[in-house]
């Protein structure tokens, strides 16, 4: 991994995409842990974490996280999750942040030398084109050691670097715990609608 100590960085993380990605390793993220690697590679001005929300629910087992996270660095982007039935009548979830992380990245991408992003997602390649163009360099962290790989190949490739989580799992990851601790990464508000892919 290619880190300058005077690197102005920022993180992005796509709370479901890495929940996804960590769940398919069977490990979990711990955040402080992740948070304190990369503050050690460079200044890091940011550390945004984003995610939808159930709202109808009485608890969300996000709810724990997200304070977590919100009182310990890191900057909480989240929305309400958009429920519907499709056309076979089966209940789909709407949770998708790409907008989000597209244009806080472009916001910010001229105080910055490196961009982190956390997730596999195909869709954001001509985003980290666009933030190479201003002369920002672009990290990408997921896994092509799951089987399907969790990350598209055309972000692969558009990346300066790309980090395996996997090779990272004695830095920021801890086995599964299903539930036992507070801090858990429990993106599981959507656990039960990943078969059903987060559009």
């Amino acid at each position: 991994m290619l880190f300058y100590p005077e690197e102005r960085l920022a993180l992005f993380i796509d709370g479901a995409n890495l929940y996804a990605t960590a769940r398919a390793l069977d490990m979990e993220i711990d955040y402080k842990s992740l948070r304190s690697h990369f503050a050690k590679k460079g200044r890091l001005l940011r550390a945004f974490y984003y995610t939808a929300i159930l709202e109808d629910q009485e608890y969300s087992p996000l709810r724990p996280l997200i304070d977590w996270l919100d009182y310990n660095g890191f900057t909480l982007v989240t929305k309400p999750v958009k429920e519907f039935t499709d056309d076979q009548g089966r209940r789909k979830i709407k949770g998708n942040m790409d907008i989000e992380i597209a244009v806080d990245m472009l916001n910010i991408s001229d105080q910055l030398d490196h961009v982190v992003l956390f997730s596999g997602d195909g869709d954001f390649r001509r985003l980290l084109e666009a933030v190479q163009r201003r002369g920002v360099r672009a990290t990408v962290v997921s896994s092509n050691r799951t089987q399907p790989s969790m990350i598209a190949d055309e972000l692969r490739r558009q990346a300066d670097q790309f980090l395996d989580i996997e090779t990272m799992r004695d830095v920021f990851g801890r086995p599964t715990s299903r539930g036992a601790d507070a801090e858990e990464p429990i993106d599981a508000a959507f656990e039960d609608h990943l078969e059903t892919q987060i559009l």
